[in-house]
């Protein structure tokens, strides 16, 4: 899915308020990528490509951060279809996870910007295992 990211997107009428509302692309990107991360097993967003790029972008001053790697959006008046590709950890029912990753993302951004979400579509790219020191519970600590 691609949409212009400076097409502003839900410009349908109001309550009678006789204005309109626009709603960018990159606003449902943000909120679709939250509501995401909010799913307990859900690792990382993006692929390891995206991933990749991100941290590197992050790195770069005035980069930004990848905060939307993973999510694709297409915003029309009153519609929005999101796509998320996704690490999952190690050990999580991924059905479930995406069942509950769905249903998050949908209520999430109905409920922000008023747009029926027609469609989320789910790519699990890979599964996170943990390395040795996370499963130890002792993570990157060292004792010098």
């Amino acid at each position: 899915m691609t949409q212009n990211e400076h097409t502003p997107a839900h410009e349908g009428p109001e309550d009678g308020s006789g204005g309109r509302t626009s709603i960018a692309p990159p606003v449902v990107q943000k909120i679709a990528a939250n509501a995401t991360r909010e799913i307990p097993g859900v690792h990382a967003l993006g692929g390891g490509a995206s991933r990749a790029f991100g941290a590197l972008r992050e790195r770069v001053p005035g980069g930004g951060t990848s905060s939307t790697s993973g999510v694709q959006v297409e915003v029309g008046q009153r519609q929005a279809a999101v796509d998320l590709d996704l690490v999952v950890d190690y050990g999580v029912a991924i059905v479930d996870l995406t069942r509950a990753v769905r249903r998050n993302v949908i209520d999430t951004v109905e409920r922000m910007t008023g747009l029926e979400v027609i469609e989320v579509n789910i790519a699990v790219g890979d599964v996170h295992l943990p390395s040795p020191e996370e499963e130890s519970g002792h993570g990157t600590a060292r004792v010098e």
